[in-house]
């Protein structure tokens, strides 16, 4: 048995258009750092880690394609979008070997759509308006949550169209107990809230741990 528990929720993407905005806030006011940018110069894909600063990556002509972020054992990542306020593409998830096949087994029998890309991720489309990454065990991840003990990801909160549908398609997927649109995955939650667009939720909290 991994020494992941059954399912870490550990990583979120988020989509926007004031992505300088939403990772200085991550930076400046969470204490998270920057892992990296990564996007194009042209038609070369290319990436720039910490200490580089928006006007040297402006005046070199780069076009951003998502910014990663980290601290203690969560990953944000945020894309270029065209929402100001940030929705969710996905929520991610660590897995020990027997829950990843059985999530798999239960996307076949609810006829998702799943996307593999061997040996990296997989995606499994709740047919709700988000996505869901899981992973089995991996050794990077293993040590992203071993070196998270000071702070992991407790809970989000997601605003909606309809909770209970995007709750219900979620819970459907992990199996997991769902409790008036809330969604308790390991030691984490993730809990829909009314007031939201249609499509992709939108991020209105996160809880920190």
């Amino acid at each position: 048995m991994s020494s992941v528990d059954a399912v870490n929720l550990f990583h979120y993407h988020l989509v926007t258009s004031k992505v300088r905005d939403v990772e200085a806030r991550y930076i400046a006011k969470l204490g998270f750092h920057l892992v990296a940018r990564y996007g194009r110069i042209g038609d070369e894909q290319t990436h720039f880690e910490a200490g580089v600063p928006w006007e040297e990556l402006d005046r070199l002509g780069f076009r951003l394609r998502l910014s990663e972020l980290e601290r203690g054992a969560v990953n944000v990542v945020v894309q270029p979008g065209q929402w100001d306020l940030p929705r969710i593409d996905h929520v991610g998830f660590a897995l020990d070997e027997d829950e990843f096949i059985e999530v798999m087994e239960r996307a076949q029998r609810f006829e998702l759509r799943v996307q593999e890309y061997p040996g990296r991720r997989t995606f499994v489309a709740t047919g709700a308006g988000y996505r869901v990454e899981i992973h089995p065990p991996r050794e990077w991840i293993e040590e992203l949550l071993a070196e998270g003990e000071t702070m992991r990801l407790a809970g989000l909160r997601l605003k909606s169209e309809n909770p209970a549908a995007q709750a219900g398609a979620l819970a459907q997927l992990l199996d997991s107990v769902l409790d008036d649109q809330s969604v308790q995955v390991g030691d984490a939650f993730v809990r829909f809230v009314e007031g939201g667009p249609p499509g992709r939720p939108q991020l209105d909290g996160e809880l920190f741990a």
